[in-house]
């Protein structure tokens, strides 16, 4: 299986490294696999979703 760095990935789904470096750590990337300090993402993954509040409210759960 092919892998990416974060550095590729950001660059082909325009984010920062840093983003997706919290969606790995979130499992939100099906695949992702951590080598040391480093994220092995597969070549074939498909971009997560942003599920972040862009409204500017907090929606509560209840």
């Amino acid at each position: 299986m092919d892998y990416m760095t974060v550095k590729e990935a950001a660059k082909k789904w325009n984010l920062s490294e840093r983003r997706l470096q919290t969606m790995c750590n979130e499992n939100m990337i099906e695949g992702v696999v951590k080598f040391g300090h480093a994220w092995a993402i597969p070549a074939n993954a498909v971009k997560p979703g942003d599920k972040r509040i862009k409204s500017g409210k907090y929606i509560k759960s209840k």
